[in-house]
């Protein structure tokens, strides 16, 4: 019996000692929180919010109100901490502490050495070498070709059609256009094939990333290759091209991907790997075809509710259309006219961000409101904090574009309204959702009326928000039709 005891208070003068010496090495203002369950945390609880009728708003805000602004938690296999407020956008937009650091499920799929995984000098090069593609002048000449496909698709989708479904329409819209314009891919059977990978692609973007068969990130990696492939093949095609003198070279401004390969550093030498340049024709795709995509799909939601909205719109529209000859294509100067629906737009993506949150990477150790957050940690922000945050934008769930007729002028503090980010890592494609959303609103609201199929009005995220039932809604023309 004494042995027993001797043993017992053994054990624990050592479990003492041990969790004294933890306690010692433990940051003593880590931010309130749980870190949950190992690898789990609390990924599946933010997965499902996410999945239900508010698309995950208020799991974030409840906790907020239950621990603060700043707190901590673990997604999908990282310790995290979440921020909240226009200072914590701000802190995280410009700290040089903190780096994009995509989950590990987004990762593999897109490929690290993608824009959104780097920083520093390698950042520095590769947003470079986007902003190249994405030069106001040289959008300029990709408006007529937007135009082309937009009236192509309104023709071949919504013209004759009782009943169409909204999202699906406007995501092979935008990856119709976006595979014509990045990677000068023509219709036919390999861009079928890239847009339904692209699709399963998605579904496992926000996962935990264990590589299971039957999961969504499984499913999801394989398609992944397999767009990759297409994408690799794509660029070598094109590099072969340009090395045959008697081919000639293809114009830079032709295609995303020719004008990455022409671009060269001071010593000649391409400026981007190939491998670089698919991992960022990846994330290229996601920019230009899901955001856009699903910002449209969510106006023509609200204008079939909103009568007088829709009408400004109209009118819009109509004075353009009416200085334009029968059939002749958009231009970037038609572009400028649309203030007003760039406006609602805006406050589409306002109450109803495409992207729900992004993540940041500490590359040291760094202290933010009194809180440490340790070397290593991922950081985690919300656009939907601010953008319905009543002290910043009055009346937050009432649709009102006049909100940003004078942005300049406009009471909402500096990170407030981030649909696009901030900072020196702000969406390098605004302009090009631009042209696709005004352009396609253009036809739209001149050729028809439409009204939604269901009165239900809610919509998931999945990581994406998407309507109910993908938007279905009945169609007419107008009465009077425009030329």
């Amino acid at each position: 019996m004494d042995y027993l005891a001797i043993v017992v208070a053994l054990v624990v003068a050592i479990a003492i000692h041990l969790l004294s010496r933890a306690k010692k090495r433990r940051p003593a203002n880590l931010p309130p929180g749980s870190l949950g369950l190992p690898v789990i945390g609390q990924s599946l609880g933010l997965l499902r919010a996410m999945r239900g009728a508010d698309g995950g708003n208020r799991w974030v805000q409840d906790r907020i109100d239950r621990y603060g602004p700043v707190s901590k938690l673990s997604l999908f296999g990282t310790p995290t901490v979440l921020l909240a407020g226009p200072a914590a956008n701000k802190f995280l937009f410009f700290s040089s502490a903190l780096s994009t650091r995509q989950p590990r499920s987004v990762q593999r799929i897109l490929g690290e050495n993608s824009i959104l995984d780097l920083h520093g000098a390698d950042h520095r090069r590769v947003r470079g070498a986007l902003l190249e593609f994405l030069r106001p002048d040289m959008l300029k000449m990709y408006v007529g070709g937007i135009d082309a496909e937009v009236r192509r698709h309104v023709e071949e989708n919504w013209a004759g059609r009782g009943t169409v479904t909204v999202l699906p329409l406007m995501k092979r819209l935008t990856f119709d256009i976006i595979s014509a314009l990045l990677f000068g891919l023509e219709r036919g059977a390999v861009r079928d094939a890239l847009a339904g990978d692209f699709a399963h692609m998605m579904e496992g973007m926000w996962a935990i990333p264990v590589n299971l068969p039957f999961t969504a990130f499984s499913r999801s990696l394989k398609a992944s290759g397999r767009a990759r492939r297409v994408l690799a093949r794509i660029t070598r095609e094109k590099k072969a091209g340009r090395c045959q003198p008697d081919h000639g070279k293809a114009p830079r401004n032709s295609d995303l991907i020719t004008c990455l390969l022409g671009l060269t550093d001071g010593h000649g030498e391409q400026l981007l790997s190939d491998k670089e340049i698919v991992d960022n024709a990846m994330v290229a795709l996601i920019a230009g075809h899901d955001t856009s995509s699903i910002l449209m799909t969510f106006m023509v939601r609200h204008l079939a509710n909103d009568d007088a909205t829709l009408a400004a719109m109209v009118q819009e529209h109509e004075e353009i259309a009416m200085n334009k000859g029968d059939g002749e294509a958009l231009t970037w100067e038609d572009l400028s006219k649309m203030k007003f629906t760039w406006r609602v737009a805006q406050e589409i993506l306002r109450i109803v961000p495409p992207i729900f949150g992004n993540f940041r990477r500490a590359l040291e150790d760094v202290e933010f409101d009194g809180y440490l957050i340790p070397k290593g940690w991922q950081v985690f922000w919300t656009a939907n904090v601010t953008h319905m945050d009543a002290s910043i934008f009055h009346e937050p769930a009432k649709f009102d574009p006049s909100r940003f007729e004078n942005q300049a002028a406009s009471a909402a503090p500096p990170c407030s309204f981030v649909a696009f980010g901030g900072g020196p890592r702000i969406c390098p494609g605004i302009e090009f959702s631009r042209i696709e959303t005004l352009v396609t609103m253009h036809h739209l609201v001149r050729q028809f009326r439409w009204k939604l199929c269901s009165k239900k009005n809610t919509f998931v995220r999945d990581p994406m928000p998407s309507p109910l039932r993908g938007l279905p809604i009945q169609i007419e023309r107008r009465t009077s039709p425009p030329p």
